[in-house]
């Protein structure tokens, strides 16, 4: 059985005054459960030796970890899933490989994108840019507030019920908003890593969602009583 999916999905970053196994550790000790590991411009074995640290540290918290890109390493060191993008290994080949209780989640910028992906065995869809970020080389056109509210209701309305999750620059003061046009979850991965105290800004996110949420679900009681 699958696991639900994360209202905030933390990612790591290369940085240079702090290893992933540090960002996970601290991911970890702020109460994060869902991580995704996001590794670039290393080689394979490199990439691996920190997947096997990290997975580690996750192992330890009970928390989920998601390896960005990469099947091979995904399966290398047994963690709980891979996020794969538009020019990665395709979704059903990615299911065939991986097995049913993996979590895959799937990389879209658009409607099109996002309803060509409406039948894949996948079990959420990543959906941005929200606003320009430095995380992504090829950077694909920033959608803003409107347009991720434009493709949920679009995704809404042909019947694609998966979760979808908003990524790209975001912001702790955009959590609202952003979850007010029906989005699921947020991918946060630069506000977070290069604040002053990376821990209290998770803490502060998981806050504001966990504030949504309650307001919400008290407003859906309310409407059925």
């Amino acid at each position: 059985m699958r696991k639900p999916i994360a209202s905030l999905h933390y990612l790591t970053q290369d940085l240079p005054h702090r290893s992933h196994e540090e960002q996970v550790r601290v991911a970890c000790e702020a109460g994060v459960k869902w991580i995704q590991l996001r590794i670039k411009n290393r080689s394979f074995q490199e990439w691996l030796e920190i997947s096997k640290r990290v997975k580690e540290v996750t192992d330890h918290f009970g928390v989920i970890l998601i390896i960005n890109d990469s099947i091979e390493i995904a399966r290398a060191v047994d963690a709980d899933g891979v996020h794969l993008g538009q020019e990665d290994l395709h979704p059903p080949e990615a299911r065939k490989i991986l097995g049913e209780e993996k979590i895959i989640g799937y990389s879209t910028h658009s409607f099109d994108e996002l309803f060509a992906a409406k039948d894949y065995d996948v079990d959420y869809f990543g959906l941005g840019p929200f606003r320009f970020t430095s995380t992504k080389e090829k950077l694909n056109p920033v959608l803003g507030l409107e347009g991720i509210s434009e493709i949920v209701q679009q995704a809404r309305s042909h019947a694609i019920t998966k979760p979808i999750i908003a990524i790209g620059g975001i912001r702790l003061n955009d959590v609202t908003e952003l979850l007010q046009t029906g989005i699921d979850s947020v991918a946060v991965s630069s506000a977070i890593n290069l604040a002053d105290d990376a821990g209290e800004m998770m803490k502060r996110f998981q806050r504001e969602l966990q504030r949504f949420d309650s307001t919400h679900r008290d407003q859906t009681l309310s409407i059925k009583q």
